[in-house]
């Protein structure tokens, strides 16, 4: 298992269903039953690996629907059903079960999702497994960005990494900073509303939970097209974060987790309309780049094209 890491044992399962299976990563599965195409998404949160220090029983359960969301929010469609298989501790408190049935209660009203079943079973930590499911006719792929389109992500990075260096590993942060990274760590926004109102304009996409680098390599690969990035999403404070626990701020984004942003690549054309939906949905666009022939990701820095190779989050490597 030491020489596996997630994606490599994806692969292998994958190499098992045969040829026929024709899988092709996504963020969301997609299942064409006669005229209608049924939307699916699983994925599953573990006590000890995605669970920091000092988050709350209610944000664990949010967090967990947050996932798949997420994955629904950056394919530009609206999650309608999810089930939650459930593995709980022997005697977890009453109280403890009523605050992640809270949790999930609050979640299903805040992003419009029925909860319509489950399992629940024993287990020695929290194992938190949804499944969510949606109606559409298309969805936007990973592998549609142009040469000339802009890259775009919906929001900043670096808070979530720098967040857990900080609960983790105990670096230096003042007070503001601090409450700030637990925020985007503890209770992550996806960007549903957003990724709605975009789907008609861009071309590309793919939510970044797993890691900046890792999610622009993905869309390249898929793409068959050089990802240039010109600018790193991110803010001053977190540029001063690095500096001062000597970090490098490349690796702070592009090598985090946990983010669930959107990054997607639209047209010069369309990007006009695309800004004027994140002003109205208060999303701070950021602007990182352009598609270009060629492959691979590279970041321009200091008029060198230095490559960006994946350093995200892989289970059973990171």
């Amino acid at each position: 298992m030491s020489k596996l890491d997630e994606a490599e044992i994806i692969r292998i399962f994958q190499q098992s269903f045969g040829k026929k299976s024709n899988f092709v990563p996504e963020d969301v599965e997609i299942l064409r039953m006669n005229e209608v195409t049924v939307l699916a998404k699983s994925d599953m949160l573990v006590e000890s690996t995605d669970v920091p220090p000092g988050m709350k029983i209610k944000e664990i359960a949010r967090k967990s629907m947050v996932a798949c969301v997420s994955d629904f929010a950056c394919k530009g469609v609206r999650p309608q059903y999810a089930t939650i298989s459930l593995a709980i501790p022997r005697g977890f408190s009453r109280s403890k079960i009523k605050e992640l049935a809270s949790g999930f209660s609050t979640a299903s009203k805040e992003f419009g999702v029925k909860i319509v079943g489950g399992d629940v079973n024993e287990g020695k930590e929290i194992v938190i497994d949804v499944s969510m499911f949606g109606i559409s006719k298309k969805i936007i792929k990973r592998s549609g960005a142009k040469i000339n389109d802009i890259i775009i992500t919906s929001g900043p990075f670096g808070y979530c990494s720098a967040g857990l260096k900080i609960f983790l590993n105990h670096l230096k942060a003042d007070s503001k900073f601090t409450g700030k990274c637990r925020k985007y760590v503890n209770r992550p926004t996806p960007r549903l509303g957003f990724g709605l109102r975009i789907a008609n304009y861009i071309s590309s996409s793919m939510d970044s939970s797993d890691g900046l680098s890792i999610t622009l390599n993905e869309m390249s690969r898929q793409s068959r097209k050089k990802f240039v990035i010109t600018k790193l999403p991110t803010n001053p404070e977190v540029a001063g974060f690095a500096e001062t626990n000597k970090i490098k701020l490349t690796d702070l984004v592009f090598c985090g987790g946990e983010e669930y942003e959107i990054v997607a690549t639209v047209s010069k054309h369309n990007l006009i309309r695309v800004r004027q939906i994140a002003k109205i949905h208060k999303i701070p666009l950021c602007e990182i780049g352009y598609v270009a022939k060629g492959k691979n990701v590279v970041f321009c820095q200091e008029n060198k094209l230095i490559p960006v190779k994946n350093c995200g989050w892989l289970h059973f490597k990171s």
